[in-house]
């Protein structure tokens, strides 16, 4: 699936045509340069989702839990940049939130590859030389 993103103010229609591809699928790891938009395609997913909090990266805390007032269901947002050492994902309990059956969406996967679990769908954002991005999983 590949989804292009024009411009900011076409994330939200990103979003939905995202959510719509979903499946059963659970686990969803992000790749793409820094400031590639991230956090802000998650944010605009979650909001598609019927997250109502306030969405911020979770690059401090490593894991925030949204709830979605649609379904009630749980959603996990991670952000794996500060983690030196495999041991501390490990430590939060990993395997708690990938195998509870919530949404999971990761941000910077890539440091912690080996523990994913093996039907995590890899979404790759790319930024295009006019500006625009190109979604894929």
């Amino acid at each position: 699936m590949q989804i292009k993103i024009q411009s900011l103010e076409q994330i939200r229609e990103a979003a939905r045509e995202f959510v719509k591809n979903v499946g059963d699928n659970k686990v969803f790891a992000f790749y793409g340069k820094m400031g590639v938009g991230k956090t802000t395609l998650i944010k605009a997913i979650c909001e598609e989702l019927g997250v109502e909090d306030v969405i911020t990266s979770p690059t401090f805390a490593i894991v925030n839990e949204y709830r979605s007032s649609m379904t009630d269901e749980l959603i996990y947002h991670f952000d794996f940049y500060r983690i030196k050492k495999l041991e501390e994902v490990y430590d939060m309990g990993y395997e708690d939130y990938f195998y509870s059956g919530a949404l999971c969406f990761l941000e910077w996967p890539e440091l912690i590859e080996e523990i994913l679990p093996g039907d995590t769908v890899k979404v790759n954002i790319n930024e295009m030389e006019d500006g625009s991005r190109v979604v894929e999983f």
